[in-house]
This record gives C-alpha cells, sequence and structure tokens, in this order.
C-alpha cells in the first residue's frame, strides 16, 4: 500500500513537472506560443478585434439585492451597515442611486456639522450617544487598507441651550431625559453662564444647558467621503442618475372589518440616467428611499399616499425641502476658543469656525419667513433683518461682525412631528424609510444607518427600539414630536 502510494505521489509530481516543461522550455514560452496563434487567428476573421459599439460602464446592473435611494451620508450609513452586517463577504449587492455625485447641493454637506445629546425624547438621545461612539472611533469602522485615516475635525466644545422664563421648566425636564439616557448635561443659572462666558449678555435668559462632553463639531464633507469610500472598498455600487420609476406588483387582502388593502412590493426600479433621456431597469429585492428633501417625492413614485383620504393608503410620507441659511462673519472681538454651539432663545445659534475670529450661524424661519425652495439662492436681508440684531443683542461684540460669505441647504423637513422616518412602508412593503430628521439626520446617520440594516436582515430593532419612527404614526396621527430643532 504503501509502495503504491509513493507511485501515486511520483506520478502526480511527474504530472506537474510535465505541465512546467514542454520540450525544455517553460510555461511561459507556452502561454507566448499560444498568444501569438490567438492574434494570428484573430486577424483573418472578418472584424477583426472586438469591440464594444456602446459603452455601458456608466450604467447601473441589472439586478441589485438593494437599492439605495440618496447617496447623502443617511443612505451610505445603510449601505456600510447592510455589508458590514451581512452573514458572509458579498453576501448582499447594494447600489446606491444619487442625482449629483459632486453633492453641490447636497444637505449633508451644507449643515453646519454638530452634533448633541440635547434632545426632548429619549430615542432621539440614544442616537445621539451611539452616533457619538461611532464617531470618535472613526478609524475602527471606516479604516480602509492602504488609505490614510478619516479626520473629522471634531471640535468637543459642547452646545450651550438658552432659555427664557416661558421655556425654563421644559429645558429642564428636557435635561433630566438626557441624563436619564447617559449624557452628561448641566443646568446653568444666568450668574453660572456669565462666570464661565463673560462675552454672553444674560438679558432675558432664566437657565442655560450646557453640554459637558461627546458635543460639539466635526466636517460633514470628511465624515461624507469616508463613509463612500468605505463602502465602495467593501464592494457597495455606485450610480449617477435619478430615480423616476417603480415597477410594483400588488396582493389585495380584505381585513376582518371589510376594508380591501392592497400591498405591494417593488421588484424593479428605472433609473434615469444623467443627461440622456435614456433609462436603466434594476430588478431588485429591497428599496432604501434616503432621498432627503426629495424623498416624499419618491415615495410618491411607489404609490404611497394615493388613495383615499383618511385611510392608510391615502397617507403620505409629510417629508418635504425647506430651505435654510448659513452665514459665515468674522468678529475681531468675539468668542475665543472656548465658545460653544450657542443656541438662543429666539432661535438664532452661532459657533465658531477655525481659530481666526471666523463665525457662522443663522436661525430657522417661521412658518410665515419660509423660503422659496426652488434654488439655493441666499437672502442677505434675511440675516441683516431676522439673524443679527439677535446676535449682536446675545454677543455685544457681534455688533461689529461683518459677512464674509453663505451659503443655503435643504432640510429633509418633516412637516407632521419634525422628527425622522426609519423602517418599512406597512402597504408597500419592501421600501425602507431613512428621512425626515429634519436637521439632525448628519449626526444621526450612524445610529440610523444600523437600525434601518438591522431591520432590513433581522426585521427588527436590535440596537436602539425605533419604533415610534415608524411610518404608522402618520395614520393613526400619533405625534412623536421633537421640540429641540435648531
Amino acid at each position: 500500500m504503501f509502495r503504491r502510494v509513493l507511485q501515486l505521489g511520483l506520478g502526480r509530481d511527474s504530472l506537474i513537472r510535465g505541465l512546467r516543461t514542454r520540450r525544455g522550455g517553460s510555461t511561459l514560452d507556452w502561454d507566448e506560443k499560444m498568444t501569438e496563434i490567438k492574434k494570428k487567428i484573430q486577424s483573418v476573421l472578418p472584424g477583426g478585434a472586438w469591440t464594444p459599439l456602446y459603452d455601458t460602464s456608466h450604467l447601473p446592473p441589472e439586478h441589485s439585492d438593494v437599492v439605495i435611494v440618496g447617496g447623502g451620508v443617511l443612505g451610505l450609513s445603510v449601505a456600510y451597515w447592510l455589508k458590514k452586517l451581512e452573514m458572509r463577504r458579498d453576501a448582499i449587492r447594494v447600489l446606491v442611486v444619487d442625482r449629483d455625485h459632486t453633492y453641490s447641493k447636497a444637505s449633508t454637506v451644507l449643515s453646519v456639522g454638530g452634533i448633541r445629546q440635547q434632545f426632548s425624547l429619549p430615542e432621539n438621545v440614544q442616537l445621539s450617544l451611539f452616533s457619538i461612539d461611532f464617531l470618535r472611533n472613526i478609524n475602527e469602522y471606516l479604516a480602509v487598507l492602504d488609505a490614510p485615516p478619516v479626520d473629522l475635525q471634531f471640535n468637543p466644545s459642547g452646545y450651550l441651550l438658552l432659555a427664557s422664563e416661558n421655556d425654563a421648566a421644559a429645558l429642564e425636564n428636557n435635561v433630566k431625559i438626557q441624563r436619564q439616557e447617559g449624557a452628561k448635561i448641566c443646568l446653568m443659572s444666568p450668574e453660572q453662564l456669565r462666570n464661565k462666558f463673560p462675552w454672553i449678555n444674560t438679558e432675558g435668559v432664566a437657565l442655560a444647558s450646557y453640554g459637558l462632553e461627546d458635543e460639539g463639531w466635526f466636517d460633514p464633507w470628511c465624515l461624507l467621503q469616508g463613509l463612500r469610500r468605505k463602502v465602495q472598498s467593501m464592494g457597495v455600487l455606485f450610480c449617477q442618475g435619478e430615480v423616476t420609476r417603480f415597477i410594483t406588483s400588488s396582493n389585495t387582502m380584505e381585513t376582518s372589518s371589510g376594508e380591501r388593502m392592497v400591498f405591494k412590493r417593488i421588484y424593479e426600479v428605472h433609473v434615469k440616467m444623467d443627461n440622456s433621456l435614456e433609462y436603466q431597469p434594476v430588478e431588485c429585492a429591497i428599496v432604501i428611499n434616503a432621498a432627503g428633501a426629495w424623498s416624499g417625492q419618491v415615495a410618491e413614485l411607489a404609490g404611497i399616499g394615493n388613495g383615499p383620504p383618511g385611510t392608510l393608503q391615502g397617507t403620505k410620507l409629510p417629508v418635504e425641502p425647506r430651505k435654510r441659511y448659513v452665514y459665515v462673519w468674522h468678529s475681531p472681538q468675539g468668542p475665543g476658543l472656548e465658545a460653544p454651539f450657542v443656541a438662543d432663545t429666539n432661535g438664532a445659534y452661532f459657533r465658531r469656525e477655525g481659530l481666526g475670529n471666523i463665525y457662522l450661524g443663522g436661525r430657522s424661519p417661521t412658518e410665515e419667513e419660509e423660503p422659496d425652495t426652488a434654488n439655493l439662492e441666499v437672502d442677505h436681508d434675511f440675516f441683516q433683518d431676522k439673524v443679527w440684531p439677535h446676535l449682536a443683542e446675545r454677543v455685544p461684540a457681534f455688533n461689529n461682525l461683518k459677512v464674509r460669505s453663505a451659503w443655503a441647504g435643504y432640510y429633509d423637513y418633516n412637516t407632521f412631528d419634525q422628527n425622522g422616518v426609519v423602517g418599512p412602508h406597512p402597504l408597500v412593503v419592501n421600501m425602507y424609510f431613512a428621512t425626515g430628521f429634519s436637521g439632525h439626520g448628519l449626526q444621526h446617520a450612524p445610529a440610523v444607518g444600523r437600525a434601518v440594516a438591522e431591520m432590513v436582515l433581522e426585521g427588527s430593532f436590535q440596537t436602539i427600539d425605533m419604533s415610534p419612527f415608524l411610518f404608522n404614526r402618520f395614520h393613526l396621527e400619533e405625534k412623536f414630536q421633537e421640540h429641540n430643532i435648531i
């Protein structure tokens, strides 16, 4: 038997040697000869060398397990967690569709980059705590081999929220909720405010809350690019185009009360290519609506809200674009390096930007002041009339400020309760939402992305219970109101 094994082994070795040499030559010589033969054969075939008639490299794939509509930080976070939590590598094919890969009008990069725990709802505090841990350990999550580390330029200077006499009790209650969730927030009297921040005028301030740790601001562009680079390394595909249509199948069921319910499933997404009339159909199993300010329009494409008023089928996704201005100014005698992100009693806010007495800020308009969303032009009179007077009253040094620049961006504004929409639609059963955060989507993106991925892969929220963020609340008219919107 032993001899037989040796013979088999010797025979295998002889075979390998035979593959390695041909009449004393190497396999390299043989490969070169074969290449020459192929060239000669190809040269005599009609048409010569084959070249594709049409370049299809810009088109999305014909099939993708998941199509994410929207390539901002929320969409990329969902893509990241889907790949991170998949059972085995390359088990899920993910496609991200976005209209503009330059992100010139993206809400992500046009935001002021703040992160805070000072919210009125415990779930939003939990989202912030998860996200700040993600950001603090960003390179444990987003590191890519042979690529430089992600530098978010995080500034941990905290948030300072000011309250008038009328709002002091609500602020105090909010801080109690925040502390219960583990946030390090302290209350400050006007006297304590003056002692810590002598540049502030406390007139009209009854109470303040101040974040002692894990609050501040960072560079949104760095987070966006870090996520994009990482998910590309994980195999996520990208396509520049616009989703214009969903092809669905439907199934009608009747409830015990006799109401007919039509359940839909999207099985094909039509992607219109940039600067073209053509579209590419993409077969899919799951669609993620992370289209930000335009997610309401994307929902309508799937027939969401297209039904009798007052019914679940007639309930729209109440998310629409709202334009917000950000102004940048210089103030030589302005607050120093210890200045936090300040939110005033009247809604005006500001934070420091860099080291050269540069600041940025603004104020959310009232319903009557809401600007036209047709473009991103800046209203400089809004700063002169509605922002500067409040800034100068709160910080006297801002009396002599000079505006350097300004920009406008869109909030994905939830008109129902100014809070996020997360998870599946009850009737279009394979469309999942990650939208509607009304200005705090950037800071909650790491946590929201994980929550959506958990729902897709596990069928339930695992890390944070996001049930109050589900779509059903719009039909039930159960507001999940977030009061601390800046």
